[in-house]
């Protein structure tokens, strides 16, 4: 009941902004037609040229996408973020109904071949682009975070439903039905955002030049090649979207040449995995906390390859459906797990770059998975396609395993800070993968006895938790306080933004955890329960030093 009210809590404090309103509602029409424009354009290759004509296409919409999204992305730092989203969701529609409208003219199979990839550099738009606008959108931080936890919510349930929807929609009038209504939801997006611009653009400084989108990649690409555990890691997350892209592919092959479920069949596999994807999500979550990760990139792998060699061996429209469900579930677990073990060995001012690198290899990949699946079937037909791609998988995880499992037991995981903090009320509420976040910043501090750690009137620029031994806390020069391990000061200062309300010394030699204050404050602000329990503490303070100065 506590998790249910804190997802309707979060829901009420997105749905009282009216910009956010919009901005979620058509986030939500932009994920249905991402994923529902995907499954009816490969079902219109398969049917102009089977298991290679859904690879050509996918293959020719990804391949420019890969190479342009990051410079389009970068389009949301130089304009007005609303202006880009609009624009973006209007392209969006546009080259839907291009293409919807070239195959309800029956046009030569090259010209949908032609305009599909201009659909998919549309999709490449839209998440940096809300990125950027939502901090323009909000008056607090805590609003922020209920706007971002509720973009995550829709973008998983059009996992779900999206790929449904446009199978039905393939079964009542084919590729064209679907992939205009998929354009009537962009359209429908773009009239949300229109009254959205966003704030202008950072100024830059004409003599400052942009890093180039090659030096980046170079220098990330560099930085793998040195480091073994997060090369090891890269490389297996990437490899997921190897199978994601089979799978796009396998959908269509299965329901249309196996199962005998027609057109709308692709949707409906697609929606299954979904469906797994979105409890493999919640079990993963619960999971993510956990010292050893490697054990669950093995079995969520694993599972996932062992569904697959399952449904090849025996495919039946009932098996269809479990299987691929847990086929989603396991690949699921395997990528909470794999990203978070890869926060944990990744150098921490290479994060953003390696995960950036990550998401450049994902178009990659999901060509080389779309490239892979007709050599399969031409070689031994759509089931044994779908016993190698799992065979594949359960190859990949038995050559990597002892590797894994050497990354994990090494991982810097601050076990000792995170259980420091799990002592502190202040931070109690945080969930697993925000305590290990600030685990990581934390930064030990040993004072001897005497040490002015803060004074009074000053500037609060740092958190202190008390790891063993006293400190001090004094208010005009009076001392009102002695504060031990499980304790900690200066959150006064850094949530209200005010000077510092005491002085803290040292009564003891002491062992200290400093946090600076960007990570204090997105942390606690950042998470609702968190963020009653940061304000109860900050209250009672304040009633307590009242008290004091009117004593």
């Amino acid at each position: 009941m506590e998790r249910v009210r804190q997802v309707a809590a979060v829901a009420r404090l997105a749905a009282r902004n009216r910009a956010l309103r919009r901005l979620e509602l058509a986030f939500a029409a932009f994920n249905g037609a991402e994923w529902g424009v995907w499954v009816a354009i490969l079902v219109y290759g398969y049917a102009h040229g089977g298991a290679n004509g859904a690879a050509a296409i996918a293959l020719i919409q990804l391949i420019p996408s890969a190479v342009l999204a990051p410079s389009l992305a970068t389009l949301a730092d130089r304009k007005r973020p609303g202006r880009v989203l609009l624009a973006s969701y209007l392209a969006m529609a546009a080259s839907m109904g291009a293409v919807a409208a070239a195959i309800a003219l029956s046009a030569p199979v090259a010209v949908v071949f032609a305009l599909a990839p201009l659909v998919n550099l549309a999709l490449s738009v839209p998440r940096p682009a809300q990125a950027a606008l939502l901090p323009g959108l909000v008056s607090t931080p805590i609003e922020l975070s209920a706007a971002n936890v509720v973009s995550s919510w829709m973008e998983n349930v059009s996992v779900l439903i999206a790929p449904a929807v446009s199978g039905l929609l393939l079964g009542v009038g084919g590729s064209q039905l679907s992939i205009a209504a998929m354009g009537g939801l962009a359209l429908f997006a773009a009239v949300l955002v229109a009254p959205l611009p966003g704030p202008a653009p950072i100024a830059i400084d004409e003599e400052d030049d942009r890093p180039g989108m090659v030096d980046d990649v170079r220098e990330s690409v560099a930085m793998i090649a040195r480091d073994r555990p997060a090369r090891l890691l890269v490389g297996l997350l990437g490899a997921q979207f190897v199978l994601i892209g089979a799978l796009d592919l396998l959908y269509v092959v299965l329901a249309i040449s196996v199962l005998g479920m027609g057109q709308s069949g692709a949707g409906y596999l697609s929606a299954a995995v979904g469906a797994g994807g979105l409890i493999g999500g919640v079990v993963a979550a619960a999971l993510v906390g956990r010292r050893h990760l490697a054990p669950l990139l093995v079995c969520g792998i694993a599972a996932a390859g062992a569904a697959l060699v399952t449904l090849g061996a025996r495919p039946t429209v009932a098996s269809a459906f479990l299987l691929l469900a847990v086929a989603g579930l396991g690949r699921a677990v395997f990528d909470v797990s794999g990203r978070t073990l890869l926060q944990r060995v990744a150098p921490p001012d290479m994060l953003a770059r390696v995960f950036g690198l990550l998401e450049s290899l994902m178009n990659a990949c999901l060509a080389i998975g779309s490239l892979l699946v007709p050599i399969l079937i031409a070689a031994s037909g759509a089931r044994a396609a779908l016993i190698g791609a799992g065979a594949l998988l359960i190859l990949l995880i038995a050559a990597t395993g002892r590797s894994l499992l050497a990354v994990d037991e090494a991982a810097d995981v601050p076990v000792v800070e995170i259980a420091l903090l799990r002592s502190i009320p202040l931070f109690a509420a945080l969930p697993a993968p925000a305590l290990e976040t600030l685990g990581r910043a934390l930064e030990p501090v040993d004072a001897e006895p005497g040490t002015v750690l803060m004074r009074q009137g000053e500037r609060g620029d740092r958190y202190y938790a008390i790891a063993e031994g006293k400190l001090d806390v004094a208010r005009n020069g009076a001392r009102v306080a002695t504060l031990g391990r499980g304790e900690g000061v200066g959150e006064i200062a850094l949530l209200e933004d005010v000077p510092r309300t005491a002085t803290v010394t040292a009564a003891e030699r002491a062992r200290l955890y400093a946090l600076t204050k960007e990570p204090f404050v997105l942390a606690l602000t950042g998470h609702p329960p968190a963020h009653r329990t940061a304000r109860g503490v900050v209250q009672a303070r304040r009633e307590r030093l009242v008290q004091l100065d009117s004593g």
